[in-house]
């Protein structure tokens, strides 16, 4: 799927007859400050990633304010809401549908293991969008706050790019 291993800043450039290391940084980071979401939501998590898309929150100075009608325009699926068993023959065609490089985002706690709706003798949810699609960040919550959202769209540039906007508090103090 080729969604798996997404090189980062840090990782060796492999060898070739020509190297463009300078330049496959650089696209990466354009690449990290561009990301366009596809305009999908399936339950009510998805109120929670339109509000993000608000002025409220401005998701636009993360580079990721333009929702995609298209998933053939798009490069980040984020999967929000309960995904059943008959839902999940699409959502794995529109991910099919986007061009590569292309990444999932699991947003709640349905998409990613089901939610409440995971319990003995269920028969038509799937637990988890990581049964069928590669997911690379998960946001966790019921339903997750837009911050949160904010912050996995960070996390999905930082996993891009190696860049980080902030740096690490952890890191950064000094004993």
């Amino acid at each position: 799927m080729g969604a798996e291993n997404i090189p980062t800043i840090s990782e060796p450039v492999p060898s070739s007859i020509v190297q463009f290391a300078v330049a496959d940084k650089l696209i990466n980071v354009c690449r990290a400050n561009s990301l366009w979401p596809l305009t999908f939501g399936i339950a009510c998590c998805a109120i929670e990633m339109m509000a993000t898309g608000c002025a409220r929150f401005d998701m636009s100075r993360f580079g990721a304010e333009v929702f995609r009608p298209s998933p053939r325009q798009s490069d980040v699926m984020i999967v929000a809401g309960t995904i059943t068993k008959k839902m999940m023959p699409g959502i794995k065609t529109l991910y099919d549908q986007m061009p590569e490089p292309k990444w999932v985002m699991a947003l709640g706690n349905c998409a990613i293991s089901g939610g409440p709706f995971a319990f003995d003798g269920q028969y038509s949810i799937v637990l988890g969008a990581d049964e069928f699609l590669p997911v690379d960040i998960y946001i966790p919550g019921c339903p997750p706050r837009p911050e949160a959202l904010l912050q996995g769209i960070i996390e999905l540039e930082h996993k891009l790019s190696g860049w980080e906007r902030w740096e690490d508090p952890e890191t950064s103090i000094k004993a």
